[in-house]
């Protein structure tokens, strides 16, 4: 009986200290691989780009008859800063474009062209993750150059009291490319030439398409 207890107990060692041999060689699972986090895209940080478009408005000119609308090219640049609070998304944006809006009279007796114009402006936006429409507004500057060949007259006055509103939208392909489409209205006021009380201005309205890079 003795024999027979030995040799149970000797058995059970043997397995134990196979299943302790075995307990230590090394896995053959694959390392367990870590969570992936993909980061939440922010619109926060600052940008610049190039845009282009097409204007079209009016000549704003007491004291001439028959100057025409006007319409015409446009295209340049923009830079801006924009910050994220939760959904909503604030912003401060300059832009400066040179322009083919012109106008001449039926009669050829008066041109007016807006050669260039700028802006300041605040933006004020609600994000959909990488989808952004926003409304903008502020102040806007630009030249209004009148011409009338009869007189051998020609003013080319510089316009700083102007404004400008409008609205966009804007949508991230990469974290850094942004393309959108904006459309501004744009008064640049009137200002006197001739020396006579003769004002002239324009307005206009612009519809562009626009690329950014955000750093």
């Amino acid at each position: 009986m003795k024999k027979y207890l030995l040799a149970t107990v000797a058995a059970l060692g043997i397995v134990a200290a196979g299943a302790a041999s075995a307990a230590d060689l090394p896995s053959r699972k694959g390392p367990i691989a870590a969570p992936v986090y993909v980061p939440v895209f922010t619109w926060t940080g600052f940008y610049v780009g190039a845009n282009a478009g097409y204007g079209w408005g009016n000549v704003n000119a007491n004291g001439f008859a028959n100057v025409g609308d006007l319409d015409g090219f446009i295209g340049g640049g923009q830079i801006g800063y924009n910050y994220q609070i939760g959904q909503f998304v604030i912003g401060a944006e300059a832009d400066f474009q040179g322009a083919d809006l012109s106008s001449g009279s039926n009669l050829g007796l008066v041109n007016v062209k807006t050669e260039y114009f700028g802006t300041v402006r605040a933006r004020l936006g609600v994000a959909f993750d990488r989808f952004l429409p926003y409304v903008t507004g502020g102040w806007a500057y630009g030249n209004v150059k009148t011409s009338i060949p009869a007189l051998a007259f020609s003013s080319d006055r510089t316009h700083t009291g102007g404004w400008t509103v409008g609205g966009g939208v804007e949508y991230a392909f990469t974290n850094n490319l942004i393309g959108g489409v904006e459309y501004l209205y744009v008064d640049l006021g009137e200002k006197n030439i001739l020396n006579a009380g003769t004002k002239v201005g324009t307005d206009f309205s612009v519809v562009r398409a626009r690329l950014s890079y955000k750093f």
